[in-house]
């Protein structure tokens, strides 16, 4: 019921090693000029208590970035009004991109991933984050995960 991205879609392999660069499970840094955070878009499957998540990227400013890690381990961070930021994880199960769709991450209780809210628009991962998802439709996002198609191959 969860997929991740591990790292944003502008991470290189090759910043790995360079100073200005950080990747961590929870926060990334490139050439000392984009931020990163990773939190969960949650989407509610209908009929149950069930919900599915994508752990994602969003880019936040650089301010709002050094706010979040100086509460980072803070008890009561989760007071902290919403983060506006941009999705950089690319999910390629929808039609449409996800690059660069508008977001509000919500800080929670230490030790926990922020939410990431989409902005209300018509893309198919915001109305599903609004409007729930069935069974069948997580299947489906299973099936397309774990077996990309290859269009080369065909």
């Amino acid at each position: 019921m969860n997929y991740t991205a591990e790292a944003p879609a502008v991470w290189d392999p090759a910043f790995a090693d360079a100073d200005d660069c950080l990747l961590s499970s929870d926060q990334c840094v490139v050439r000392g000029q984009h931020y990163f955070v990773k939190g969960l878009i949650e989407i509610p499957v209908i009929g149950s208590d069930d919900v599915f998540s994508w752990g994602v990227w969003v880019s936040l400013s650089r301010e709002s970035f050094s706010r979040a890690v100086d509460l980072w381990d803070t008890p009561g961070r989760e007071a902290e009004k919403p983060y506006f930021g941009w999705l950089t994880t690319d999910l390629l199960v929808y039609p449409a991109t996800t690059l660069n769709l508008k977001t509000h991450v919500h800080t929670r209780p230490v030790g926990e991933r922020p939410f990431v809210e989409l902005e209300p628009t018509d893309h198919p991962l915001a109305v599903e984050q609004r409007t729930g998802i069935t069974l069948d439709r997580v299947r489906e996002i299973a099936a397309a995960v774990l077996h990309p198609r290859d269009d080369e191959g065909q």
